[in-house]
């Protein structure tokens, strides 16, 4: 594979010293708070946020970030570049102590995710890949040697039964219509859940074939995995439009989205 930019090397060994700070929190009491939105934040959250800020400010790059001060987008439409950062994605699994919680660190370049890393604190390991750089995973503790990643290939079959994976917090009556029309359109469909961006792990290594999102979600939550599954020959698509999902708008929050792997994407 190609050598990795010293940058994505910061944000990968960041997202793993973030990670042991997210189980240091893990294990005690879950001290939890409610932003004005009503959403969920921990004292880990914060916490992750500063050693990932602390890390990525030494590369020059700006950041948007879940926990961290945004620029206003007048600034920030001048960026060709900016990392987008999730410090504990899943946060509402995180309290629930259920493990499907992880850290997500994108790099955007013109709009579009060009590097993502997804880090799993509770099973140890860390998912990376980037335009023309492949997509690896690899031990947190086995990260220093590249000689221990492990290359993730796509399949060019989707399951069989084919796998939908969706979000433990969210399901309406979109999603259930959408998995409806697969029921018609292949002979069987299975359906499971998990949260937080640990789903793009799964599509990934081909333990899920299609994940749809009909909930809001941030440029944060989805930008890791968006970059990943394009290195694969995956996708994820604006259910509006049918365009890629686009990042560091004015708004920051994203359309209701469909990711799907290369399988998928081709079938």
């Amino acid at each position: 594979m190609k050598t990795l930019p010293q940058s994505y090397h910061v944000a990968i060994e960041a997202s793993i010293q973030a990670s042991k700070v997210l189980m240091e929190f893990y294990k005690g009491k879950i001290d939890t708070r409610f932003k004005k939105d009503g959403s969920p934040v921990t004292l880990a959250d914060l916490a992750s946020s500063k050693v990932l800020i602390e890390a990525l400010d030494k590369t020059n790059i700006p950041i948007v970030g879940e926990e961290s001060y945004k620029e206003d987008f007048q600034t920030r439409k001048k960026w060709d570049l900016n990392w987008c950062v999730d410090p504990l994605d899943g946060t509402k699994e995180f309290i629930k102590q259920n493990d499907e919680f992880g850290i997500c660190i994108a790099l955007i370049q013109n709009n579009k995710p060009i590097f993502g890393v997804i880090a799993s604190p509770t099973e140890q390991k860390v998912i990376f890949g980037g335009i023309g750089l492949g997509v690896h995973i690899s031990s947190f503790s086995g990260f220093s040697n590249n000689e221990n990643w492990e290359r993730v290939e796509s399949k060019s079959k989707v399951n069989s039964p084919l796998i939908v994976i969706g979000s433990r917090s969210f399901s309406n009556n979109e999603y259930e219509k959408l998995v409806d029309e697969l029921h018609q359109k292949y002979d069987e469909v299975s359906y499971f859940q998990k949260g937080s961006a640990l789903k793009f792990f799964d599509l990934a290594l081909n333990k899920a074939d299609i994940y749809p999102r009909f909930a809001p979600t941030m440029e944060w939550d989805i930008a890791a995995g968006h970059a990943i599954l394009n290195e694969l020959g995956g996708e994820v698509l604006n259910i509006e439009t049918g365009q890629p999902l686009v990042y560091n708008k004015e708004n920051l929050v994203n359309p209701f989205f469909i990711a799907k792997t290369k399988a998928m994407k081709s079938n």
